[in-house]
């Protein structure tokens, strides 16, 4: 939780085409998305509480995975349910759904 944490990678010099300058400094990249997220990580992505989530889950509307004890939430169930979001709001009230 909280900002992305940040991976330096550092490079290591070629012994074939050592020079005299100066090497750049490495530079940060971002850690990559995470393909799996706990329930608190996913209501902060989601921006719902807790409860919600788990009724969500028991809806069948976004779907989990278990590994051991720990219930874990897809990156792609993640996107598949604000996909869904987005799909029912665009249902207008004049028209049948």
């Amino acid at each position: 939780m909280g900002a992305p944490r940040r991976l330096t990678v550092a490079r290591t010099q070629d012994h074939h085409n050592q020079t005299d300058h100066a090497q750049p400094s490495p530079t940060p990249t971002a850690v990559p998305k995470r393909h799996l997220y706990r329930v608190p990580e996913a209501m902060a992505l989601l921006s719902m509480s807790r409860s919600v989530i788990y009724e969500q889950i028991r809806a069948g509307r976004l779907r989990t995975v278990c590994q051991g004890r720990t219930r874990l939430i897809p990156a792609v169930a993640i996107n598949e349910y604000v996909a869904l979001l987005i799909s029912e709001s665009e249902v207008t009230y004049d028209q049948p759904a």
